[in-house]
């Protein structure tokens, strides 16, 4: 028995994830019990059983069969997306969550799922290669698709995981260094304009660096590379310093909270001090002040790391991290041994979404990252969000019991 658990049941995601989903409930717990009687943690309690059903669920579904049927499960699973946009209803601006039998359901975090499963299908077919044009428009499309719709609703946030998927799995499928900085060198220097022009030649010296190192790839076109993005530059300089003065003030304020500190700021100046007054140990279950009083609203969804890091101090934030790095790390190994190509990809995709959330979330909560309301996986409450990170570990724990089969 040891040894087939050994073989076909990854106990590491296992552990972890069951360990960050306690540390998750403790925490909604703690953070809302005063104010909603339990509700939110009976709520999520219940999400979590649902979740480790979903998970094993994952974990038992033919691999062959999810790469077969991943496409037209993608292109399903869309419709949801459109549905949101006619029947969902509004929440913090944002319409993205559809009703059903009195709960709500966020479509955009299961559609994270089946577009790293169309991702890693279609990369894996034996005549599609990354570095090809023509798939690389497929594939881009494949993406796009989901962004878009999640655009429309608005969710600026979610729609950026996908691109946190989509670039690393790109590159894990062959595409050169090269093509991977011409894809993301855009957004880094149209924000770097935005924050001045010191920054501005920062990331202009970096990506000329870059590209000096990767030149032999094609020299004449790493020139018009570098001549492109000096023009995003200015160009996007030119278009901020002509916006309305208090639309300027929306931007620097989401590229840096600190800019607002009463209005967009206010959260992360207060997470920083319930961060900050943990000390080594913490203050106690239950007894952090910033949390108990509420100085943080809406804490347990986006800033849901405040509550351990208040409460147990550096040395709970340091075990939520250890788990953190512990998946992370294991995902990428995974990826690394997998001999099936589906299964590789898979396993580095879902790693990444998990290192983005991770590390944008925690960002956010000690004033690192803009606040986009990305949540900390299994940690934050929100039954879409914790399913959906269960199946994804689920699908992980699936690759690696199928790691040997090419």
């Amino acid at each position: 028995m040891n040894s087939f658990l050994k073989e076909y049941f990854d106990r590491r995601i296992f552990f972890c994830v069951l360990s960050l989903t306690g540390i998750g409930l403790l925490s909604i717990y703690s953070a809302t019990f005063d104010a909603y009687a339990g509700r939110d943690f009976y709520r999520q309690l219940l999400w979590a059983v649902i979740g480790l059903f979903a998970m094993l669920s994952m974990m038992l579904l033919p691999l062959r069969w999810l790469q077969r049927n991943a496409l037209t499960i993608f292109f399903a699973s869309l419709s949801l997306l459109v549905l949101v946009l006619f029947a969902g209803k509004r929440v913090y601006g944002s319409q993205s969550w559809l009703g059903f039998a009195g709960l709500g359901i966020q479509p955009s975090e299961f559609v994270k799922i089946t577009t790293m499963l169309a991702l890693a299908s279609f990369l894996s077919q034996s005549d599609v290669k990354a570095t090809d044009l023509k798939d690389l428009v497929k594939t881009s499309a494949i993406v796009a698709l989901p962004i878009a719709l999640i655009m429309l609703q608005p969710d600026f946030g979610t729609a950026l995981t996908f691109l946190a998927m989509f670039i690393p799995v790109l590159y894990w499928a062959g595409a050169s260094k090269f093509l991977i900085i011409i894809i993301i060198a855009p957004a880094f220097i149209a924000a770097a304009s935005i924050f001045g022009t010191t920054p501005f030649l920062i990331v202009l010296i970096l990506l000329g660096a870059g590209l000096y190192k990767l030149r032999d790839e094609n020299r004449f076109f790493a020139v018009i590379v570098f001549g492109a993005n000096v023009v995003i530059g200015f160009f996007v300089q030119i278009v901020y310093e002509k916006l309305p003065l208090y639309q300027q003030k929306r931007i620097a304020t989401f590229l840096d909270p600190n800019n607002d500190p009463l209005g967009a700021g206010y959260n992360v100046i207060q997470a920083k001090v319930a961060i900050g007054s943990g000390g080594l140990f913490g203050k106690g279950f239950m007894r952090g002040t910033q949390t108990q009083l509420s100085f943080i609203p809406k804490q347990w969804t986006d800033f849901i790391f405040c509550v351990p890091g208040e409460e147990f101090g550096l040395l709970g934030g340091i075990v939520v991290l250890g788990l953190f790095s512990v998946l992370l790390f294991h995902g990428v190994h995974l990826a690394s041994t997998a001999k099936n190509k589906f299964g590789s990809l898979l396993a580095i995709g879902f790693t990444c979404l998990f290192a983005f959330h991770v590390f944008v979330n925690i960002g956010m909560s000690v004033g690192l990252m803009p606040v986009i309301g990305i949540p900390l996986p299994f940690l934050s409450y929100g039954g879409s969000s914790l399913v959906s990170y269960m199946m994804v570990a689920g699908l992980m724990m699936n690759v690696y019991a199928n790691r040997k089969e090419y």
